[in-house]
């Protein structure tokens, strides 16, 4: 398959393009600076340049594609501007792949069961910080009516492994450092769902490969873990103490993250798909102390 691919070059990307590669497929990779088209082609794939605002570009990128797997976002992800563009991208790639049935993959994030892990069957509702992103998500999903093989990868709230610098665990450790504490909020129970970015990337692999339409599929190694355990952890490894601090002594989606009991299964997942974890999770990944170099 020739498979598009936005984000090409980014955190998630960087796996996932060697990943369909070393599979056998082709990638094209959207790049829009001079640094993200370098290692795009480093890794052995063809260079698009443009940028999520393009949209006539993408929809003539999906039309000459045999799938489109959409990891790019504008950032701040939660902002209006950046979630109108990714409502126009994801139309593009509708509008270029209409009566196709070709596989269309956006990525979202896993959501949010009061009390239990949350599953792929549970309602995807447009609410909480991020309902903008959601409501695309959802236009996504509906694709499948128009003959679009669309399907939602969920990415959990740590997409974790050597090399990551700018996720929540990195946020996580400069707040430490700059604190003198490594903090968590309440009793520290809230529970974090997490994945490796190479188990991650065989997802999307399988998933563009063969998953059906209206898939909803939860990235999911790690359950849940403790954000006291994680607090733990950093603490060791810098020699501070961890503990519990007030809520406003963090900032952004933090505050909400580190308050918020969010674990989820990906029980459906891998019985669909055949997939199966298979790098460290995120507590032996935290242990090994590449963070902290």
């Amino acid at each position: 398959m020739r498979i598009f691919v936005t984000g090409a070059s980014g955190w998630i990307g960087s796996s996932v393009v060697p990943e369909l590669i070393g599979a056998g497929h082709q990638v094209l990779g959207l790049a829009r600076s001079d640094a993200s088209a370098k290692a795009i082609t480093d890794m052995g794939a063809e260079v698009l340049r443009g940028d999520l605002n393009d949209t006539d570009v993408l929809r003539a990128a999906a039309h000459e594609s045999d799938g489109v797997i959409h990891l790019a976002f504008v950032v701040p992800s939660v902002s209006e501007a950046a979630t109108s563009t990714d409502a126009k991208a994801i139309e593009a790639f509708i509008a270029g792949f209409a009566g196709s049935d070709k596989p269309l993959l956006i990525s979202g994030a896993t959501l949010v069961a009061p009390g239990r892990p949350v599953t792929e069957r549970d309602e995807i509702i447009a609410a909480g910080p991020i309902a903008a992103r959601i409501a695309n998500m959802r236009t996504a999903l509906a694709a499948a009516d128009k003959g679009v093989r669309s399907c939602l990868v969920m990415l959990p709230r740590s997409v974790h492994g050597q090399g990551e610098r700018h996720g929540f665990i990195p946020q996580l450790i400069a707040a430490a450092r700059a604190k003198g504490v490594s903090g968590y909020v309440g009793d520290g129970a809230s529970r974090w769902p997490a994945v490796h970015v190479k188990d991650a990337a065989r997802l999307y692999r399988l998933a563009v490969e063969q998953a059906p339409a209206g898939a909803v599929l939860n990235a999911v190694g790690d359950e849940g873990v403790p954000v006291r355990e994680i607090a733990e952890a950093i603490g060791r490894h810098l020699n501070l103490p961890a503990r519990s601090l007030p809520a406003e002594d963090f900032s952004g989606m933090l505050v909400w993250l580190l308050s918020t009991d969010m674990p989820a299964s990906s029980a459906i997942t891998r019985e669909l798909l055949g997939w199966q974890p298979t790098h460290p999770g995120l507590m032996e990944d935290i242990e090994q102390g590449h963070y902290f170099v």
